[in-house]
C-alpha cells in the first residue's frame, strides 16, 4: 500500500494536552483568564492591536461587521474566490455581499475589479488574504480612503503574513482570524477578531456574551460566540510554535518553487514586500496541460501516494447560497486551475522529495 501524504495536517501533542489538564484541574473551563492571556498574546503578531476571542472565524467576521455597524442596506465588496464564510457573515448582518473578480497572480482582490463595482450603498470593503499571502492593501487602503469605506480584513487563512513589513490584521479597522484545525495554527475551533478603535473593541466583547460586560447587566442583543478557556489553551501553545512552523512552510514551498521550475504547473509568485506563510501551497494546473486537466492531474499524484486539495472548485456567487451570474473570469479560471500541494510542517524531507517528484512526473 502506498502511503498518503496528507494535504493538510493538524499538529497537536503532549503540550496541547497537558494545557488542556491544567485548565480542567482549575475548574474554570468557561472564557476565563486562558482566554485573556490568549488575547494579550495573539496581540504581538497584529502589531499590538487590541484581540478579542471569539469561537470560530465566521463568528469573528459576522461580529466584526456587526461592531462596525454593517447591516440592511448596506454592500460589502468581497471576492467570490474564497470559502462561503467570508459572504455568509456580510448576508447573516442583513447586508448585501458584491462580489469582484481577483487578481491572477495571488488569488486575492483585484483593487481595480473593486474599484469597478462600488456604489452609493458601498459601506464596507473585505479582502481575504487567500492562502497565506497579503492582499494588495495599499491599493485597497488607498481605493477605501476616497470613498469613506471601512475596510475588514478576512485573515482567517494568513496567520503572520505581512506586506512591507506590516502584519496582516494591521490594515484594516478590523480582522479576523481562523483558528480552525487545518489553520496554519489552531485552538481545536476559534477565531480572533482584531480592532484599533475601543468602542469596536467594546462592541465586539458585549456581542459575543450575550450583550453584556457585566453578569445580567445586558447592554445590547448579543450572541454566545465566547471561546473557551480549554480552546485558549490549546491556541496559547499552538501559537508559540507559530514562528517555527511558518518558517518550515516557507521552506517547503522554496524547495518545491526550485523543484518544480519547467514543469507544466504555475507556482505561486510572491508579490515584493510580500510575507507569504503558505496555508495552502496553490499551483496552477493549466487546462490543457494533462489529460483529463487539473482533476485528472489530482488522481495521478494520488495514486503516488501524494495529498492535494482543491481550494476553491466553485466561486462563491455560484453556490446555490447566492446563485448569482456575474462576469468574473479570473474567479472561474482560478476555480478550473487551482490545485494545494502539501507543504505543511509535518512533512519530512523524504515526503517532500516525493510531491515534489510525483507533480514533476518523475
Amino acid at each position: 500500500m502506498v502511503r498518503s501524504i496528507p494535504a493538510a495536517a493538524p499538529s497537536l501533542g503532549a503540550e496541547e494536552r497537558d494545557a488542556v489538564d491544567r485548565v480542567l484541574r482549575s475548574g474554570m473551563l468557561a472564557q476565563g483568564p486562558e482566554v485573556a492571556a490568549f488575547e494579550q498574546e495573539f496581540a504581538a503578531i497584529v502589531g499590538g492591536r487590541t484581540v478579542v476571542a471569539v469561537n470560530s472565524g465566521t463568528s469573528g467576521l459576522h461580529l466584526a461587521l456587526l461592531a462596525m455597524g454593517i447591516g440592511p442596506g448596506d454592500e460589502v465588496i468581497i471576492p467570490s474566490f474564497s470559502f462561503a464564510a467570508t459572504a455568509n457573515a456580510v448576508a447573516l448582518v442583513g447586508a448585501t455581499p458584491v462580489f469582484a473578480d481577483i487578481e491572477p497572480e495571488h488569488f486575492c482582490l483585484d483593487p481595480a475589479a473593486a474599484a469597478a463595482v462600488v456604489t452609493p450603498r458601498t459601506a464596507a470593503i473585505m479582502p481575504v488574504h487567500l492562502y497565506g499571502h497579503p492582499a494588495a492593501m495599499d491599493e485597497l487602503n488607498a481605493l477605501a480612503t476616497r470613498h469613506g469605506l471601512a475596510v475588514i480584513e478576512d485573515a482567517c487563512q494568513a496567520h503572520a503574513a505581512a506586506l512591507h513589513g506590516t502584519p496582516v490584521g494591521a490594515f484594516g479597522k478590523t480582522a479576523v482570524f481562523s483558528l480552525y484545525p487545518t489553520k496554519n495554527m489552531t485552538s481545536g475551533e476559534g477565531g480572533m477578531v482584531v480592532a484599533d478603535d475601543p468602542a469596536v473593541v467594546r462592541k465586539l466583547r458585549l456581542l459575543r456574551n450575550q450583550g453584556m460586560e457585566k453578569r445580567y447587566d445586558n447592554e445590547i442583543v448579543g450572541f454566545n460566540n465566547r471561546m473557551t478557556d480549554l480552546h485558549a489553551a490549546i491556541g496559547r501553545v499552538q501559537l508559540g510554535k507559530l514562528a517555527g512552523w511558518t518558517a518550515r512552510r516557507q521552506a517547503n514551498a522554496a524547495f518545491l518553487d526550485a523543484n518544480l521550475a519547467g514543469t507544466d504547473v504555475v507556482t505561486p509568485p510572491v508579490a515584493a514586500g510580500a510575507t507569504h506563510v503558505y496555508h495552502q501551497y496553490t499551483v496552477r494546473v493549466p487546462e490543457d496541460a494533462f489529460a483529463g486537466g487539473r482533476d485528472g492531474f489530482a488522481e495521478r499524484l494520488a495514486e503516488r501516494g501524494v495529498g492535494s486539495g482543491v481550494y476553491y472548485p466553485v466561486p462563491i456567487h455560484r453556490l446555490p447560497s447566492f446563485r448569482l451570474d456575474l462576469d468574473l473570469p479570473e474567479t472561474e479560471r482560478a476555480a478550473r486551475e487551482v490545485l494545494s500541494l502539501p507543504v505543511h510542517p509535518q512533512l519530512s524531507d523524504a515526503d517532500l522529495k516525493t510531491v515534489a517528484e510525483a507533480v514533476a512526473g518523475k
